[in-house]
């Protein structure tokens, strides 16, 4: 089974990009979007095969998640069931037969860093205490764009964005604590190198030399580990600032 994650920066906006090329061409069994940036009723979008769950913000052309899965789920969660967190439609959750599926798109914490203290101190604890009681029940896989890079390895220059939004101590931090929980960063599984990443600038030709960051990612519970056959990024795939990313299960 193939799972991906993308974020499309506006589902409209992709999709005059060649996403349903993309869509028919990688054929994922499940595939899970953050920033959609649309209500459902604004977007013709043909999934045939598709079971379709779709988690708009209230605010009109922002953030926004949806899941696309050709299995049916038992069934489907929006939110963490916390009206502070839940307005802007950032995560999904899908509950199958042997595990939960989460997509997440966790808030930036902006420019300015003017919403590192919600992101740190609200939503980072916040979203690991939701998954982590999700998996008393059972294992969960949760994917999406995380908007950290988690360590020196996961960006081009480390150095030069050190407290820059996505690479504060504090950003850092929280995904630490994903990892101290037990969470497994699934690429880390395979490939410990650096120079791969999943979302680069539109300036300077960021993408064209590869100057990137890792903030797309595939975490799951210990338990799946030995289901887990591969984990990669797809950075072929264009039509967003960000490239998608997958995960192969048995």
């Amino acid at each position: 089974m193939r799972l991906m994650s993308w974020n499309v920066n506006g589902i409209r906006a992709v999709l005059k990009k060649g996403f349903l090329d993309f869509l028919s061409a990688e054929d994922p069994d499940i595939l899970c979007i953050q920033e959609m940036r649309a209500l459902p009723e604004q977007v013709d979008l043909p999934l045939n095969g598709y079971h379709v769950f779709w988690n708009p913000a209230e605010r009109k052309g922002y953030s926004g998640t949806a899941v696309f899965s050709k299995i049916k789920p038992i069934h489907a969660a929006f939110g963490m069931g916390a009206p502070q967190h839940d307005a802007e439609g950032r995560v999904i959750t899908l509950e199958f037969d042997d595990y939960y599926l989460v997509n997440v798109y966790t808030p930036n914490a902006g420019r300015g860093l003017e919403r590192l203290a919600y992101r740190s101190q609200e939503w980072d604890p916040a979203f690991l205490h939701y998954v982590k009681t999700l998996e008393k029940s059972k294992p969960v896989v949760f994917c999406g764009d995380l908007n950290v890079a988690h360590k020196e390895i996961d960006l081009a220059n480390p150095k030069g964005n050190e407290g820059n939004a996505g690479f504060t101590p504090e950003e850092r931090q929280g995904f630490d604590r994903i990892v101290k929980s037990g969470f497994l960063d699934a690429f880390r599984e395979f490939k410990q190198d650096g120079g791969h990443y999943t979302w680069w600038s539109y300036f300077g030709r960021a993408r064209e030399k590869n100057i990137g960051w890792r903030i797309d990612y595939f975490c799951l519970s210990p338990e799946l580990r030995p289901h887990l056959q591969n984990a990669d990024i797809h950075p072929h795939v264009m039509g967003s600032d960000h490239c998608p990313v997958s995960i192969v299960m048995d």
